[in-house]
């Protein structure tokens, strides 16, 4: 059976050193993942932002005549309303 690291049998050594990494290839793929990770955080507070926008514009376009009377539809009225106070 043949494993990913090239050996036939398990457990052997592999016949050539490991690539060393230096720190700065290190701190370099770390900014990478940042960089990305922050980039994709940014594409989704765009596009909440202009799906807010867009909702808000649909549901202002879609207004009912009941939508331009103030407390249209209330069952309840306040204790206050229209005793001259």
């Amino acid at each position: 059976m043949m494993y990913m690291d090239g050996n036939e049998i398990l457990g052997q050594e592999s016949a050539g050193p490991f690539p060393e990494v230096s720190p700065s290839q290190e701190e370099g793929s770390t900014l990478a993942i940042v960089g990305w990770t922050s980039f994709a955080v940014g594409i989704a507070a765009v596009g909440l932002y202009f799906g807010r926008a867009l909702r808000a514009r649909y549901k202002f376009n879609h207004r009912t005549p009941y939508d331009f009377f103030s407390h249209a539809g209330d069952s309840i009225r306040p204790a206050d309303y229209g005793t001259g106070i």
